[in-house]
């Protein structure tokens, strides 16, 4: 039994250190999110009205609970994040119609209610930073994270750009050279070096709002289930403590 349990927890402590990569085997890069930062989420939640709610829905969202959870009142859910004809009680739901969808698309847009939790935030961000042109692909796009990416770069204006491949040559397994993607450079135009720097770090920052948004919906009592575990974990302690002292007296007379 003691060697099957010492197996189990190496093969969790594999697990749990092993590198995480996208799908197409590209390292993924790592973010920090704050759930406590409601200008954060408020401004992630503006990105994603703006930018994601146009195609993706996110239904198991509701105005009221993010205004609750965001600090905002009707009033500036209304003027900064409803710009169709929502009702606070409704959920995030598209304008476009499914019909629509399959014929731009060629298929319906998921929902992106939990997808943070279905991917994860280090995808998310990666995905996000990871657009680049392709000429060869129906909306001119595609992505190191997710090949043959189905959605246009809704971003790029934020980003200043679409970014370009660079490429290396490197020998594969099957002796032949192949060339892949070195790194992806956005053009910087006629912006000067710190106007560019400048830019690429406002695009990183709106990216991790964003993915912070898709964290927090994912599931809006996250802090609320770690607070309520810390309470938990407390009481437990303080029933222990006073369980082994009533232990002690009980059996005080008997030993």
């Amino acid at each position: 039994m003691k060697k099957l349990l010492s197996f189990l927890s190496a093969c969790v402590f594999v697990i749990s250190t092993a590198p995480v990569s996208a799908s197409e085997g590209v390292q993924l890069m790592h973010i920090e999110t704050n759930l406590k930062d409601k200008a954060t989420l408020q401004e992630g939640a503006k990105i994603f009205v703006n930018y994601c709610l146009n195609c993706h829905s996110a239904e198991y969202m509701r105005f009221s609970r993010l205004g609750k959870d965001l600090g905002l009142t009707d009033t500036q859910l209304k003027e900064n994040l409803m710009f169709a004809t929502q009702k606070v009680g409704e959920p995030l739901h598209t304008a476009m119609s499914k019909e629509d969808a399959v014929r731009w698309f060629g298929v319906v847009p998921p929902d992106l209610s939990v997808v943070a939790r279905s991917r994860g935030t280090d995808w998310l961000y990666t995905y996000f930073m990871s657009f680049y042109k392709d000429e060869s692909r129906p909306w001119g796009v595609n992505n190191l994270a997710f090949k043959d990416v189905g959605m246009p770069h809704v971003l790029w204006e934020l980003q200043g750009g679409v970014a370009e491949p660079q490429y290396k040559t490197e020998m594969g397994a099957d002796g032949h050279e192949h060339k892949i993607i070195e790194k992806l450079v956005v053009p910087k135009g006629d912006l000067s070096d710190e106007a560019y720097r400048q830019k690429q770090k406002e695009y990183q920052h709106a990216v991790a709002n964003l993915v912070s948004f898709l964290e927090y919906m994912g599931e809006p009592a996250k802090l609320q289930r770690y607070d309520l575990g810390a309470k938990v974990l407390v009481f437990l302690f303080i029933f222990l403590l006073i369980s082994y002292l009533l232990k002690k007296e009980f059996w005080k007379d008997v030993e």
